[in-house]
């Protein structure tokens, strides 16, 4: 957007200008962190149910009215003198401000007197008072869209999964040798929490020396004493095919030991989908989670596996309240290339969801990363479609790609990823040593929440609609 200043003798009595503006819980953040102001009043808490009614500081109120007087009126190279205000009302989260600017009296030059008034829920003021600036001394265009941006990092659609979780019974979940810090701590923190109850199959001597190393109360939990790791992946698998927990934790032992229990033929949990895994992953500034699919079991999928891997993500993304996942399939370019296979794959995988051999998603590919992510690049390079630009699940060439990403995405631009393996019976909760609490959470919060959908055929979303009806 560009903008010409006005100068002294341009400007005239009873000139006015006026933007509107949307309160937002970032703008509290940014503001918090500006000022170092971090009274609880102003800071907007995403998993409290009146976080709308977090009130907008002040002299943030205050500060809309300097972005009036020094982009629109008198606009660039306006400097301020003085400012009087008087607070009469609040600003809150969601509130649409209208801030009005009236050129009052001109004084020696360059000195300009301006009445200010802010404006909000129902036309009723929320701030009043006068400005004495100083007009620009020559003419200024700026491109007010050159301002960088800034990006808050904060994991809010993760903590909106863990507050959909209250009110639900705690996943039984077996939780396979918790027997260090974290994995013992992430199943406590998420049973704390009423996600899961764990059952703690392990080495039951060093669970408890974890446990008092660390402070952790292991109180009535449940321990079934298995010092060998194959063996406690066993027997955890065996306690989920027998129904006696319904899902299954990985703790401090190889992925590999635990997924070979997972999907023998005899008492293992495997369907007649290919087993694969899906980070969810809360990236800030998107306003939507992301899932990356698949990054840690399938190290080079074929065609046939990549529409396991391609319906598991629509499923799981569907029970996290996406009505109609919107599906990238990647590869290095947004072009058919035979000498790349990972176009063939995606071409193969749009044209089978068009036929309903995929089911519940909008599936498109070959995109590249760029195209399935942003609407403008798409756009300059032609790529049309529901997907391009505006993709919630990706689908990746294989393993390598996929972790990749996924770790590009959390360790570069601040995404907490959550873990979780799909296609058998039960979710399988799949956590890193370098998750934080957070990311633990969130994994144990969305199997209860896929674990709802399996068991109930809708997202607890819909429920949760249909109570407050």
């Amino acid at each position: 957007m560009i903008r010409e200043n006005k100068l002294f003798d341009e400007l005239e009595i009873g000139d006015t200008a006026s933007v509107k503006r949307v309160c937002t819980a970032n703008d509290l953040y940014v503001f918090a962190h500006a000022s170092g102001t971090l009274n609880p009043l102003h800071i907007s808490d995403e998993e409290d149910d009146n976080s709308n009614e977090a009130v907008a500081p002040s002299m943030w109120v205050g500060a809309l009215i300097s972005s009036v007087l020094g982009n629109v009126l008198p606009g660039p190279g306006t400097l301020y003198r003085a400012q009087s205000l008087r607070f009469l009302e609040r600003a809150h989260v969601g509130d649409e401000l209208t801030i009005l600017v009236t050129v009052k009296q001109k004084l020696a030059e360059p000195l300009v007197v301006l009445d200010t008034v802010v404006t909000g829920r129902g036309g009723k003021t929320v701030a009043e008072g006068v400005a004495e600036v100083l007009a620009p001394a020559r003419k200024i265009t700026v491109d007010l869209d050159e301002l960088p941006e800034v990006v808050v990092q904060r994991h809010q659609h993760f903590d909106h999964y863990i507050h959909a979780c209250e009110g639900l019974d705690p996943l039984v979940t077996a939780v396979v040798a918790p027997e260090e810090k974290e994995s013992l701590g992430g199943a406590l923190l998420a049973a704390e929490h009423g996600l899961i109850r764990p059952v703690l199959v392990g080495s039951e001597a060093l669970i408890r020396q974890t446990a008092e190393d660390h402070g952790h109360d292991l109180g009535l939990t449940e321990i079934i004493d298995i010092p060998d790791h194959s063996a406690a992946a066993a027997k955890a698998v065996a306690l989920a095919h027998e129904g006696q927990v319904g899902a299954v934790m990985k703790g401090h032992l190889h992925t590999s030991v635990l997924l070979h229990h997972v999907v023998k033929r005899q008492g293992g949990l495997r369907t007649s989908r290919r087993m694969s895994h899906a980070f969810v992953m809360d990236v800030p500034g998107l306003d939507h989670i992301l899932i990356v699919s698949d990054a840690a079991i399938n190290i080079s999928p074929d065609l046939a596996t990549k529409v396991d891997i391609t319906q598991s993500a629509i499923d799981i993304a569907r029970a996290l309240g996406i009505e109609t996942p919107k599906v990238g399939v990647l590869s290095a370019v947004e072009t058919v290339n035979p000498q790349i296979p990972s176009t063939l794959d995606a071409a193969a995988l749009s044209k089978m969801s068009e036929r309903g051999q995929i089911k519940g998603g909008i599936v498109d590919g070959p995109l590249a990363m760029d195209n399935a992510m942003d609407a403008e690049a798409a756009k300059t390079k032609g790529v049309t479609g529901l997907v391009a630009g505006h993709a919630e699940v990706l689908i990746v060439p294989n393993l390598e790609s996929g972790n990749m990403l996924a770790k590009e995405l959390a360790f570069v631009a601040g995404a907490e990823a959550a873990g979780i393996a799909l296609g058998a019976t039960v979710p399988i909760i799949l956590t890193s040593r370098a998750d934080g609490e957070k990311a633990r959470l969130a994994s144990c919060a969305i199997a209860v929440l896929y674990r709802y959908w399996q068991e109930n055929g809708q997202p607890i979303g819909v429920r949760l609609a249909e109570a407050a009806e």
